[in-house]
């Protein structure tokens, strides 16, 4: 007798043949379907990256240093509105809107509206800003909590220096923040989270320039509790 193995047609119709292969049988075509679509669009993504967002991001910064040369003169209307050969702030944010340039535009422009006393707009601008660098980020913050303070909208202005002071995370911008948070703390009349705030940065930052004044900020309001 031969020992030759045969193998057995596998019967699709069998109820042991699982269910994921009748599925996959059934839906063969719709599955093909399925996998060509996310490979185009997994191609589309890396196309529009390196074909259109790339050479928009080098457009978008070689067409923003003149704005930005004007914004560290502190010419804030040039920096916002450009000028006959280049765009300001406002303009890069609207033509190159999703690029990383733009992004940097709203702080740009939130400054430069803070610094004219649009404090409605620096709000917007600032609070459109998304940054990974905790210093600028820690900026941004503050710089919407002082354009809160000039509105005389003290608990939004305490939100965004507390924020601020978090972001910070550093020796240097974080009391610097904390002191700022204090006085709003006083403009508020809550005397003990003033007072709270201001032995946080004596303690938790002694070697700061804060640090070395708060002593004077700490005995002013506890003579008035």
């Amino acid at each position: 007798m031969s020992n030759t193995n045969v193998s057995t047609p596998i019967d699709t119709n069998n109820k042991d043949f699982g269910q994921t292969g009748k599925f996959v049988l059934d839906n063969q075509k719709s599955l093909i379907f399925i996998a060509a679509a996310i490979i185009l669009l997994v191609l589309g993504y890396f196309s529009y990256q390196k074909f259109y967002l790339a050479p928009r991001e080098t457009e978008a910064a070689n067409q923003m240093f003149v704005a930005q040369d004007a914004w560290a003169k502190k010419d804030w209307d040039k920096a916002i509105k450009g000028d006959a050969g280049y765009p300001g702030f406002e303009k890069i944010i609207s033509e190159y809107g999703n690029t990383k340039a733009a992004n940097l535009a709203y702080f740009y422009l939130g400054t430069a509206y803070l610094n004219k006393g649009e404090y409605t707009k620096a709000i917007a601008n600032l609070t459109s800003f998304r940054g990974d660098d905790n210093v600028i980020a820690s900026e941004a913050l503050g710089q919407t909590g002082d354009a809160y303070v000039e509105l005389k909208d003290y608990s939004k202005a305490e939100t965004y220096f507390q924020k601020a002071a978090d972001k910070a995370k550093n020796t240097f911008h974080t009391p610097f923040y904390l002191k700022k948070l204090g006085l709003v703390y006083e403009a508020e009349n809550d005397l003990k989270s003033a007072i709270d705030t201001y032995k946080k940065i004596k303690s938790e930052y002694p070697q700061s320039a804060e640090a070395q004044v708060i002593d004077s900020y700490i005995a002013r309001d506890e003579a008035k509790q």
